[in-house]
């Protein structure tokens, strides 16, 4: 029997289905019988590589230059000074760090728009690949600065694990999302988040004096994420291409049918339900379905779902989280703690994230999407305008310093729980295959942009306004939030074609799927 008649005959419901199926809801219909949701170990690997291998490093590089500013900027400074004979003023001094920080969130807007083309033109896993190499190339700038004692080297190096983390942003949701089952995308889906978390929490403890944050290895701090990326690019040959890649774009659909039998680790004759969506999303595929930026952002039919991916991405950064990652040791010194105090606080944000991502993967198996991130929404919310209410009478009562500090990691929870994980693989769940990484990639823009404007703006800000800042945060996550409550439909257990059909209804009538 070739490949094609295998496929084939999978595609035609097998009498034991039928038989079973008499036992199922009758709401079931075409849809219907036994899903394949066991955690292979191809599955599990999948998502380790795509977690550990890509999303680490993009929170590792978020995370990496709190601690060692100081140590950077002085070299910085000296390396200008020997080369150039320039000696920076504070001001330009300023600049110049402004740059290294800033450069690494422009490199990850540019990976982000790069990422759905390349993969829809090499494939979700070859692409993945791409961008462990563009963060070992960028490990590798980083253990040469010091010996060429260059800036440029350091601002080279951040562009590129920007680019990278850009790229493992957009990619990794799509890929775990599309070799995973219905009832395991949301377990799934939080794992970038989770990722960059993790990440971002290691390169906080990297950047302690005591560990690599000195004068002598802070080049090696800047690196030490990059074995991840090594071991990622040789798993990743091992790991399956998406089938639904396969199927739907590349029309191989004999490959996606090995491939999908594979990772659920079963007889393709088992494998009846999953071909049938994916036949039937191939059917909405014409020949000349290419989802370019242009088209996305022009076509009524897609208008909703894109607004829904952009609004959640950016209000994700606009709800000031990397305000409070970034600057946690001015708000902690804001509140009367002495350094050390300080420095605790700040692992301690990083410890709850991580312990929320963890979480996650289990609420979202049990908990609408949109009930989670309203939930989240709202609690946060709450929390910045008790962080507002203890700033402000900060030095009228000695309780207000531990509000201040509980407010903030009450916040990091509260976000943790839907507000961090949920805006990654949305996008996921409201586009088919044709149009999903061209969306993943916009939303990831935003993502990037958002928190590249709360980096650049923030400080500015805060010296001028004080914390009435944390009010600005709050009305965003409200309006975020109210858009969200009104036009995101439930998407947990939904398939794909059945969300997109309802989501090409556009603004003319809220979701019947919303519960």
């Amino acid at each position: 029997m070739t490949d094609t008649e295998a496929t084939n005959l999978c595609l035609q419901k097998p009498k034991s289905l039928t038989l079973l199926n008499k036992r199922e809801s009758p709401d079931e219909k075409e849809n219907d019988g036994p899903e394949i949701s066991k955690w292979t170990p191809l599955l599990i690997l999948g998502g380790a590589v795509g977690c550990l291998g890509s999303a680490v490093p993009a929170g590792f590089n978020i995370g990496v230059v709190n601690n060692p500013a100081d140590i950077i900027r002085e070299f910085c400074n000296e390396s200008i000074e020997t080369r150039y004979g320039i000696n920076l003023t504070e001001k330009g001094l300023n600049f110049t760090w402004s740059v290294v920080v800033s450069i690494f969130l422009i490199g990850g807007v540019v990976g982000s728009l790069v990422a759905s083309i390349i993969a829809d033109k090499y494939g979700r896993r070859n692409a993945l690949a791409v961008g462990n190499v563009f963060g070992i190339l960028g490990a590798v700038c980083f253990l040469l600065a010091p010996t060429l004692n260059s800036v440029e080297v350091i601002v080279l190096g951040r562009l590129l694990v920007g680019f990278s983390g850009g790229m493992a942003t957009t990619l990794v949701p799509i890929y775990v999302m599309e070799i995973s089952s219905l009832s395991q995308r949301g377990a799934v889906g939080v794992l970038c988040q989770l990722g960059i978390t993790v990440g971002v929490f290691l390169g906080q403890v990297a950047g302690l004096d005591s560990v690599l944050g000195t004068k002598e290895t802070w080049h090696i701090m800047f690196a030490s994420f990059a074995p991840l990326c090594v071991i990622s690019l040789i798993l990743l040959y091992i790991l399956p291409e998406s089938p639904k890649y396969l199927y739907i774009i590349k029309r191989e659909k004999e490959k996606a049918t090995r491939e999908l039998a594979r990772i659920r680790h079963v007889s393709t004759s088992l494998l009846y339900n999953e071909l049938r969506s994916l036949e039937k999303e191939a059917a909405m595929r014409t020949t000349l379905d290419t989802w370019s930026f242009g088209r996305i952002i022009r076509d009524p039919s897609v208008r909703l779902p894109l607004l829904l991916v952009a609004s959640v991405q950016l209000g994700q950064q606009l709800s000031g989280i990397n305000a409070i990652f970034y600057y946690s040791k001015k708000i902690f010194g804001a509140a009367q703690l002495g350094s050390t105090a300080a420095q605790l606080g700040i692992l301690g944000t990083g410890i709850i994230n991580i312990l929320m991502a963890v979480i996650s993967v289990r609420i979202m198996s049990y908990f609408g999407r949109r009930t989670l991130f309203l939930i989240s929404s709202y609690a946060s919310a709450i929390c910045l305008f008790v962080l507002f209410i203890g700033l402000t009478t900060i030095k009228k009562s000695a309780v207000m310093p531990w509000v201040c500090i509980v407010s903030v990691q009450v916040y990091v929870l509260t976000y943790g729980l839907g507000m961090g994980p949920i805006p990654y693989f949305i996008g996921s769940e409201l586009f088919d295959v044709s149009p999903r990484p061209t969306a993943m990639a916009i939303g990831s823009v935003c993502n990037w942009g958002g928190n590249f404007i709360v980096g650049l703006l923030f400080p500015t800000v805060v010296d001028a306004l004080g914390p009435p800042t944390y009010l600005i945060f709050i009305f965003c996550i409200i309006i975020v939030a109210v858009f969200v409550k009104f036009y995101l439909p439930e998407t947990r257990g939904v398939n794909t074609p059945d969300i997109v059909a309802q989501m090409s209804k556009g603004f003319r009538r809220r979701s019947t799927l919303n519960s």
